[in-house]
C-alpha cells in the first residue's frame, strides 16, 4: 500500500493541485491528502478568469472531472447513470461531459494493426482510409476494404492507452483510501465498490473481443428479424486492441428528411425501433445500453441497424419481472405492489417506512394519471423513480438506469419522427406479456423445478453437516466465530473510560488515605511539615497528580 502510494505521488499531487484550484479545499484539509500540498504551491481559485466561488459546487466537480482526464471523464459518464448514488444536480453535470479527443497519427494506426493481426496491411486490406470516421478516448474509427471484397471499419485502440488507465484506476483506488471517510460523510457509502465496477467495466472495454462477442450474441438473437440488422463482426482478424467490422450504410434515425426521401414512413421507423428495444429487455434480458441516433442507422430500405456494442446492459429472469411489474403496477395505480416490486428489483432495500414509500409511490401514480396522453413524458417519468430511488437509498441493479436513459433517448428520437409518439402505450402490452410469461405453466414449473433441486440437495446433505457437527461438539472442537463490525471506536471510548476510572479510583483512594493518615501515632523519627506528616503530604501530592492526569485527558478529549 505504502509502494503504491510513493509510485502515484506525482500525479496525487496532481489531483489535489486540481481540487484547490477549483474550491474543494476542503475535500484536501479534511483527509491525508493535505500533507501533498506545500504552502507555496497553493494555486489562485480561478477557471477561465472567473472566480470559482462564482459557480456551483457541482459545475466545479465537472470541471476537476474534465481537467484530470479521459478516465476520471468515463468514470464520471458512468455515474451519470447512477441516480441511486449521486444527487441530481450532479448527474446534470456529469451529463455535459464529453470525452471526445482529436485522433492520433494514422500511421501509428496503421503499426498497431499490423502488429496486430501480425503481417502488413496490404496482405488484409485492398483499401485503406488514412482519415478517421470519428474517434474517441479509447480508440478511433477507419474504413477499409477486405481483400474478399467486403467493405468493413476497423476500430484501432490509442497507443499505451491501456497502460494510462491501468495508472489511473490505480490513482483511483488509492484516491478512494485516502478519502474514504470523507466520502462517507457526503453520503457515498460504498465508494470502493463503485471504482470496482468501473474498473471492471473499463478492463472489459479494453478489450474489443468483448464487444465481438456481443455483436455475435445479438445476431444469433435477431437472425430471424427482417427488420433489424447487427453488423457481421470479423473475429479471424480481430483482436483486444483491433475489431474489424462490416460497415453499414446508412443515414440516423433522426433524420426525418432522408427518410421521406427514401420514401419511408417516419411514423413506422419509430415504432418499429420502439418494438425491437422493449423485445430487448422484456424477452431477451440483454439490450443495447447506447441507443443515441448516431448508433442507430436506417436503411434505404427501412431496416434499422445496431452499431457501437460497446455498451450493453443485462438483467436476469427475476429482475426482468420485477422491472415490468413496476411500470404494471403503475399502470394499474397499484402503490403496494409498485413498491413490492421495487423490494424485488432491489440487490439490498432496507426501507425503514414502507407507508412512507407506498405514499410517494401514491402521489407519483396520481400525477401521471392526470395527464393528458399527450402531456405523459418519459423523461418526467424517469426523473421520478430516480428520485424515488436515491431518496430510499435503494441499491437497483445499474442496468435499470440504463433502461431507463435509453427509453428517454428513444422517446427524444421518437417524437422527432411521430408527433404522437407515446412510450407508455408500447410498453403496456410488453408488460401484459411479461406478467402471462412470469404465471405460465413452463416458468412456474420451471421455478417449482429450481426449488425442488435446491431442496433436494439439502436433503442430501443435511445428514453429513449434522454428522460432522455432533462430531465436532463430542470433541469439543466446535468453535463459533463472530466477526463485529464498527465496534472500534466503542472499543477506544470504553477503554478510555475505564483507563479513567482507575485512575479515579486510585485519586480517591490516596485522598482516603491522606485524610486516615492525619489520624495515625507516629514514633519520633517521624518527619513533620507545617504541622501534619511528610506521608499526609506525599498522599495529597499523589492525589493531586492523578486529579491533574483526569484534567489533562478530559481537556484532550474535548479538543479532539
Amino acid at each position: 500500500m505504502f509502494k503504491n502510494t510513493i509510485s502515484n505521488l506525482g500525479r496525487i499531487r496532481q489531483v489535489v493541485e486540481v481540487l484547490v484550484r477549483y474550491g474543494f479545499e476542503d475535500v484536501v484539509t479534511n483527509t491525508t491528502l493535505r500533507r501533498l500540498v506545500p504552502q507555496k504551491r497553493r494555486l489562485s481559485w480561478q477557471h477561465a478568469e472567473r472566480p470559482v466561488f462564482e459557480t456551483t459546487r457541482w459545475e466545479r466537480i465537472r470541471m476537476v472531472i474534465e481537467e484530470l482526464g479521459p478516465t476520471f471523464i468515463k468514470l464520471a459518464q458512468a455515474l451519470s447513470n447512477r441516480p441511486d448514488l449521486l444527487p441530481e444536480p450532479l448527474i446534470d453535470e456529469f451529463q455535459k461531459l464529453q470525452s471526445d479527443v482529436p485522433p492520433f497519427d494514422v500511421q501509428v494506426a496503421k503499426q498497431i494493426i499490423e502488429q496486430e493481426l501480425g503481417r502488413p496491411i496490404s496482405e488484409v486490406f485492398t483499401e485503406f482510409d488514412d482519415v478517421p470516421l470519428g474517434s474517441a478516448s479509447i480508440g478511433q474509427v477507419h474504413r477499409a476494404r477486405l481483400l474478399t471484397g467486403e467493405a468493413v471499419v476497423i476500430k484501432v485502440q490509442r497507443p499505451d492507452v491501456q497502460e494510462k488507465v491501468r495508472t489511473d484506476l490505480n490513482l483511483l483506488h488509492e484516491l478512494v483510501r485516502l478519502t474514504a471517510g470523507f466520502l462517507r460523510n457526503q453520503g457515498l457509502s460504498n465508494p470502493q465498490d463503485i471504482v470496482d465496477a468501473f474498473e471492471r467495466s473499463m478492463m472489459k472495454e479494453l478489450d474489443y473481443t468483448s464487444e465481438a462477442r456481443s455483436m455475435e450474441q445479438f445476431r444469433k438473437l435477431y437472425e430471424s428479424y427482417t427488420t433489424f440488422y447487427i453488423p457481421k463482426p470479423y473475429r479471424e482478424f480481430s483482436t483486444a486492441k483491433i475489431l474489424i467490422i462490416e460497415f453499414v450504410s446508412g443515414c440516423k434515425i433522426s433524420d426525418k428528411q432522408q427518410l421521406l426521401a427514401w420514401g419511408l414512413s417516419p411514423e413506422k421507423v419509430a415504432e418499429t425501433g420502439m418494438d425491437i428495444y422493449l423485445t430487448q429487455i422484456f424477452e431477451f434480458g440483454i439490450f443495447h445500453a447506447d441507443p443515441h441516433p448516431g448508433n442507430v442507422l436506417v436503411r434505404p430500405d427501412g431496416t434499422l441497424v445496431l452499431i457501437d456494442f460497446g455498451m450493453v446492459g443485462k438483467l436476469t429472469k427475476q429482475q426482468k419481472y420485477a422491472f415490468a411489474g413496476v411500470f404494471i403496477g403503475m399502470a394499474r395505480q397499484d402503490a403496494r405492489s409498485m413498491a413490492l416490486n421495487f423490494r424485488r428489483l432491489a440487490l439490498t432495500a432496507d426501507i425503514p417506512d414502507m407507508r412512507a414509500f407506498e405514499a410517494d409511490l401514491t402521489d407519483l401514480i396520481e400525477d401521471f394519471t392526470m395527464l393528458d396522453v399527450k402531456e405523459m413524458s418519459m423523461s418526467d417519468l424517469a426523473d421520478r423513480l430516480q428520485i424515488i430511488i436515491y431518496d430510499y437509498k435503494l441499491q437497483v441493479p445499474g442496468a435499470v438506469f440504463l433502461i431507463l436513459r435509453a427509453l428517454v433517448i428513444l422517446e427524444g428520437i421518437g417524437k422527432v419522427l411521430h408527433p404522437s409518439f407515446n412510450t407508455f402505450e408500447f410498453v403496456r402490452p410488453y408488460g401484459a406479456r411479461i406478467i402471462a410469461e412470469q404465471y405460465s405453466t413452463e416458468n412456474i414449473l420451471s421455478e417449482a423445478q429450481y426449488t425442488g433441486t435446491q431442496l433436494l440437495a439439502l436433503i442430501q446433505t443435511l445428514p453429513t453437516d449434522i454428522r460432522q457437527i455432533m462430531r465436532k461438539i463430542s470433541r469439543g472442537d466446535l468453535r463459533v466465530r463472530v466477526e463485529l463490525s464498527g465496534y472500534q471506536l466503542l472499543m477506544r471510548k470504553a477503554d478510555q473510560l475505564v483507563s479513567r476510572t482507575i485512575i479515579a479510583l486510585l485519586a480517591v483512594a490516596f485522598l482516603l488515605f491522606s485524610g486516615l493518615s492525619l489520624l495515625g501515632h507516629y514514633t519520633a523519627d517521624m518527619p513533620y511539615y507545617r504541622g501534619m506528616p511528610v506521608i499526609t503530604w506525599w498522599g495529597f501530592s499523589i492525589t493531586s497528580f492523578l486529579l491533574l492526569v483526569l484534567l489533562i485527558l478530559g481537556t484532550r478529549k474535548r479538543k479532539e
